[in-house]
C-alpha cells in the first residue's frame, strides 16, 4: 500500500513539464508588467495587445460586466492551454518533455476546474434553489436530460482538446517521418493555427457555458 502510495503521489514528466511552463508564464507576466510605462515597450505592447483582444473577445459572449468577473480566469485558461499546445512544436516535444495538452487527465482537470466554475457561478447568481429549477424548463420530464449534459460538458471538453492534440502530434511525427524535406515547415506553420484554434475553442465554450448558468431569468 505504501508503494502503490509513492508510486501515486511521484512526479512525472508531465508534472514538471507543467511546472516549466508555469514558470515560464509567471516570468514572463512579471517582466511585462513590472515596469508599467505610458509608452509602453515591446513586452508590454504585446501583453497590452493580447488583453485587449482577449477582452473583445469574451465581451462579445459574456457582456462587458461578466467577462471583467470572469476575465482572469479564462485568460489564464487560454494562456495556459495555447503555450502547452505550443510546446508540441519545440524540436525534442514528446521525447525531453511531455506536451501536457496531449495528456488526458491535464484536460480532464482542466474540465474538472470549468465544471466547478460554471455550477458555482450558477448558483452563485440564482441561489441553489433555483438554479436547480432552471433545469425543470421548459419542461419538467428534460430534468434528467439536462443534468446530464451538464456533466457531458466537460467531458467533451476534456476529450476534444485531448484528442485533437494528440492527434496532432501523430499526424504530425508520421508525415515527418514519411516527408522529412518541405512538409515539416509547412505543418508548424498548420499547427500554429490549430495550436491557437484548440485553445480558443476550449475557452470560448467555457464563457459559453458560464454566459448560460448565469444568465438573468425571463
Amino acid at each position: 500500500m505504501a508503494e502503490f502510495f509513492e508510486n501515486f503521489l511521484k512526479p512525472t514528466s508531465t508534472i514538471y513539464s507543467m511546472w516549466v511552463i508555469m514558470a515560464v508564464i509567471l516570468l514572463v507576466s512579471i517582466l511585462a508588467t513590472r515596469n508599467m510605462k505610458t509608452v509602453p515597450g515591446p513586452l508590454q505592447n504585446i501583453a497590452e495587445m493580447a488583453v485587449s483582444s482577449l477582452m473583445n473577445f469574451f465581451g462579445g459572449v459574456l457582456g462587458e460586466k461578466r467577462t471583467r468577473q470572469y476575465f482572469p480566469l479564462l485568460a489564464t485558461f487560454f494562456i495556459l492551454i495555447i503555450v502547452c499546445n505550443y510546446c508540441g512544436l519545440i524540436p525534442g516535444a514528446g521525447e525531453l518533455f511531455t506536451v501536457p495538452t496531449s495528456v488526458l487527465t491535464v484536460t480532464a482537470a482542466l474540465s474538472v476546474i470549468s465544471f466547478v466554475v460554471i455550477q458555482s457561478s450558477g448558483i452563485k447568481k440564482h441561489g441553489l434553489g433555483k438554479y436547480l429549477l432552471t433545469f425543470f424548463k421548459p419542461v419538467v420530464f428534460l430534468f434528467p436530460i439536462l443534468i446530464l449534459e451538464q456533466f457531458i460538458r466537460p467531458l467533451s471538453m476534456a476529450l476534444r482538446l485531448y484528442g485533437n492534440i494528440y492527434g496532432e502530434e501523430l499526424a504530425a511525427e508520421t508525415l515527418f517521418e514519411l516527408f522529412p524535406v518541405g512538409l515539416p515547415i509547412v505543418m508548424h506553420i498548420l499547427s500554429l493555427l490549430f495550436c491557437f484554434i484548440q485553445a480558443m475553442v476550449f475557452t470560448m465554450l467555457l464563457a459559453v457555458f458560464i454566459h448560460e448558468a448565469t444568465e438573468d431569468e425571463e
